[in-house]
């Protein structure tokens, strides 16, 4: 058996076997951005602190 025929057939077994498992993990998306969601934290903190401060 040549060196081509052996690339060959270690080529189709990867190929054959890519859906069963995964070279790499995918990265799992992220919804919002940390500087994004700390504003929204600190603002829902200010809303809050002025409706507080309102009531008393």
């Amino acid at each position: 058996m040549m060196v081509a025929d052996t690339n060959k057939l270690e080529q189709a077994a990867r190929v054959s076997m890519s859906g069963f498992q995964d070279a790499e993990p995918q990265p799992t998306p992220r919804s919002f951005h940390l500087p994004l969601r700390l504003g929204a934290v600190a603002l829902l903190a200010a809303v809050a602190l002025t409706a507080a401060w309102q009531l008393f």
